[in-house]
């Protein structure tokens, strides 16, 4: 029997797995998908989340090759505005980039994350829990971590309620692509006065910029899907730079504004940290960051646990020192959100505004 299982190999997972390896725990990792991803997804870490992975020792290759100083390039209606240095102290960098320094630093600690193992299953006694996976593996484990994310299987199978509100359609496009002469100096932010507008950000580190934009409209006023096609049509119509030419979509996908957390984190010996316990509003950058203090205080939790040091209040402590904060998050990330929408319509001003 395993100490701990984690399901879910994202940021979250991946240090709560090296937060536990590091103690001397014994870990299994298990991931629905076939392979690591390459997707930039959540692109920036804050102060102290560095500060964690500094103290997992998996900080250093993303200091190495992330971005500390960020400038926003705002442009109204096709003309440059101004520019805007985003705050000190982060690091722009890719979550896919995140999640390979973590892997690394949990392969050198003797852990491989077990890819194409989706969970099927959770039973559970007072001595542990048994999780099946969809071969029909079954895996004993003392502890459970539900770290896979905001559709999470484990929060499903635990019954455990997602309770808020969610749109139906896509507020944003997302992806990566290359804009071949597009300066990769700034974080371009075009927006214009009939409304809507086009980001592009620099990923360090690559050739590639994560594109953000409100969603194309059909004649009915039905959101199309993204698409290499629907990305160029969006730049052309906000950015107005003819002589760029979008290429290379290596991931395409949409985002919803979603403000939900779970009712409780901890079912008996089964646990949800990150997403899998409350997913918010993008503004503000604190998806992968929450998602990260998650698993330093679950990690500190179990371990304890663990170790003996005692019972059920300590299992119950990390519900009670996360769920608060879980729910000034997404109150926190609601008001960003809603600053960010009005300030776009300002010429020079963008995204900074939900850092206010």
């Amino acid at each position: 029997m395993t100490d701990v299982l984690i399901v879910g190999s994202g940021p979250t997972g991946l240090t709560l797995a090296c937060e536990l390896a590091l103690s001397g725990a014994a870990v299994r990792v298990v991931e629905g998908r076939g392979a690591p991803h390459r997707e930039s997804r959540g692109k920036g870490l804050w102060p102290s989340s560095l500060d964690v992975l500094r103290g997992l020792g998996a900080a250093e290759p993303l200091e190495a090759v992330g971005s500390s100083e960020v400038v926003l390039r705002k442009y109204f209606d096709g003309a440059q505005v101004n520019d805007t240095p985003m705050p000190g102290g982060g690091l722009l960098t890719g979550q896919w980039q995140v999640e390979g320094a973590l892997r690394e630093r949990l392969a050198g600690l003797g852990v491989q994350v077990e890819y194409g193992s989706p969970l099927a299953g959770i039973t559970q006694d007072a001595a542990g829990v048994r999780a099946e996976l969809a071969d029909g593996t079954a895996i004993g484990a003392r502890y459970l971590a539900g770290c896979d994310g905001g559709r999470s299987t484990t929060r499903k199978l635990l019954g455990i309620p997602f309770e808020g509100t969610g749109e139906e359609e896509p507020a944003m496009v997302v992806g990566d692509v290359r804009a071949p002469g597009l300066s990769r100096d700034f974080w371009h932010q075009w927006f214009t006065s009939e409304g809507g507008g086009i980001l592009l950000c620099p990923m360090p580190g690559t050739d590639t910029f994560q594109l953000q934009a409100a969603p194309e409209q059909d004649e009915r006023g039905g959101v199309l899907p993204a698409s290499l096609e629907g990305f160029q049509r969006l730049f052309d119509r906000h950015a107005r730079m003819p002589g760029i030419r979008l290429a290379d979509a290596t991931w395409l996908s949409s985002w919803r504004v979603s403000v939900r957390m779970a009712a409780r984190m901890r079912e008996g010996r089964a646990f949800l940290a990150g997403d899998a316990a409350h997913v918010h509003p993008i503004a503000g950058g604190l998806g992968m960051n929450t998602g990260i203090q998650d698993a330093a205080a679950l990690g500190r939790t179990l371990i304890a646990a663990l170790d003996g040091q005692g019972g059920e209040e300590v299992l119950d402590g990390y519900g009670a020192e996360r769920l608060p904060v879980a729910a000034e998050v997404l109150a926190d990330t609601a008001r960003r959100y809603e600053r960010v929408m009005a300030a776009v319509r300002t010429p020079g001003r963008g995204t900074e505004a939900g850092l206010d």
